[in-house]
Order: C-alpha cells, then structure tokens, then sequence
C-alpha cells in the first residue's frame, strides 16, 4: 500500500478502486436517489442524491463514501446528502470513509521511508520509479538546500496530501459544527498503521 500512496496519474487511486470494488462484490451498490416533491397532485420539485455505495438491510439503508484524497469541500456534499435523504426517510446511516489522524500526520515518514527504501536520490532515481514531479516541485526541491530525499518527501506530501484534502481533523471540523445533523454517522479514519510496505513500486 505505500506504494499506492506514490503511485501518480489522474482519476481515482489505485487503492480506492481496490476498496470500491471490494464493496461492490459485497452488495454494496451505486445508486441514484430521487426525491419528488407532489402538492395536489403536481410535482413541484425533484431532486437527484447520487450515492457511491448502498447497502440494505433488514433495519434500514446504509449509505457510504469514500474520501481518500479529495478537496475537503467534498465532505460537505456527502453530509449534506446525507442529511437531506435521512430526513426524507431514505437512508438510516451514513458513512464515510477518510484518512485517519494518524495517517495524516506519518504521511510523510512513510514517503521518506519508502523512497529510502529504494535509494531515491534525484529526479532520475524518481523517473525509474514513475514518478514524476511537476516543474515547480522540481523547483521547490532545488532550491530548497537541503538533503534531496527528504525535501522530495515533503514537497510531494504537502502537494498530494495537503491540509486542504479530505482527512480525519477536516471532517471533524464539520461534524463538531453540526454538518450532517441529525443523520447518524460511522466515521472511520485509516490509521498509519495499516499501511503496508510493498517491495516493489
């Protein structure tokens, strides 16, 4: 998995997709939820709350999302989404899915140590890997003065898992104001802990 957090290109991660899909194969299903408004007969309003992964059970519906790495505006979406379709009655629980405190706060020892681990000493040793830094991280690394690796490490963490993205103490933020009421929520942060070493990028 420490590779995963390396791994660079577009779209959704790679350990995402491996979790996305996990649920999937275990009933849990997107889904599109559309509540209409009627008064006297007549539709006055419709609105559409697109959920990542449903699941039903026999004491009601549970909703969920992954935020691994997104702009921590997403956290808003999702409990307000849930929120609006809990008073209406169509799901009973909501989820979500994040990067733990802990997580976080190792992001970049765990880089270090991965790129320690594979003698990472300069932009080639990074191209060998498929990593490739943008311009100005180049820059930023350069004229930084200090040891490659570890300057490397930190541009990369503050770029790829930035305070702005979606992690533990942003979504507690939001819950502690009261976002999401009065929807029930599971919160679950992936600790550090969890991150295995993988031999090969």
């Amino acid at each position: 998995m420490d590779a995963e957090l390396i791994r660079g290109g577009g779209g959704e991660a790679s350990l995402t997709h491996r979790l996305r899909q996990a649920l999937t194969e275990r009933g849990w299903k997107k889904r599109k939820i559309v509540i209409q408004k009627t008064v006297d007969g007549k539709e006055r309003s419709a609105t559409t709350h697109e959920i990542d992964h449903i699941r039903e059970t026999g004491e009601g519906c549970v909703a969920l999302e992954i935020e691994w790495n997104n702009k921590d505006l997403f956290y808003d979406r999702d409990l307000e989404n849930f929120q609006r379709l809990h008073v209406e009655g169509a799901i009973s629980v909501g989820i979500i899915l994040t990067r733990g405190q802990s997580l976080q706060r190792d992001m970049r020892a765990i880089v270090l140590e991965f790129a320690r681990a594979r003698y990472i000493g300069s932009f080639d040793d990074l191209a060998e890997i498929g990593v490739t830094p943008t311009q100005r991280q180049r820059n930023l690394v350069e004229n930084s003065g200090g040891e490659f690796v570890a300057e490397w490490a930190r541009v990369f963490v503050a770029d790829k898992f930035g305070m702005a993205t979606t992690h533990w103490d942003k979504l507690q933020d939001r819950v502690r104001r009261g976002v999401g009421n009065p929807c029930p929520l599971v919160l679950i942060g992936i600790p550090s802990r969890v991150v295995a070493k993988t031999a090969d990028l």
